[in-house]
């Protein structure tokens, strides 16, 4: 009985550990990044959401090369003449076309690269907690109908030939009819 109790009680505590967890995420995820102050900071934003040409696993707010230096030059001329990141963005894309983004847009067919990954989280915590309740439903309450389970028992799924369950039930009956 203690251990049951003491399984419930650690089931709540670590529920009530990833609601806790999963409010705090959610809060960041809703409050969003900080805004940047500086141009610089500004530019370094717009940046990271470029590919760069040249080093096209980068993005042109990482990348060392001289055309990356040049777009984030342009970045800074558009934001100092008041061109908001969107526009700048749009700007390249129309230069370069959409792979010039690091991330997909989140619309159209792109929206399959932003729902996929919660997709498979979520199937990833059914498929966990299909698992676990095999498990916790799996087991037997005490030894003696694990017992019972592997002599084959009535009512519990038999794993003795029929031959063999006769020889069992006359040696319990034998056994019964002895005086002790």
């Amino acid at each position: 009985m203690k251990t049951a109790s003491r399984r419930t009680g650690g089931a709540v505590a670590l529920a009530a550990i990833l609601l806790v967890a999963a409010g705090a995420l959610a809060f960041v995820a809703a409050r969003g990044p900080a805004q940047p102050e500086t141009l610089q900071d500004r530019v370094h934003q717009v940046a990271s959401g470029l590919r760069c040409p040249v080093c096209q696993n980068l993005s042109v707010a990482d990348s060392p090369s001289a055309v990356a230096g040049s777009m984030r030059a342009t970045i800074g001329r558009d934001l100092r003449a008041g061109r908001t990141p969107d526009q700048i963005r749009a700007r390249f894309v129309a230069a370069y076309g959409q792979w010039i983004l690091l991330s997909p847009p989140r619309g159209g067919i792109d929206l399959v690269a932003w729902i996929a990954p919660l997709l498979l989280l979520l199937g990833g915590l059914v498929a966990a907690l299909i698992a676990i309740r095999r498990w916790t439903l799996g087991r037997t309450p005490s030894r003696a109908a694990d017992a019972a389970d592997s002599i084959g028992f009535p009512g519990r799924g038999s794993t003795l030939s029929p031959s063999d369950r006769r020889l069992l039930e006359r040696a319990l009956a034998s056994a019964e009819d002895e005086p002790e």
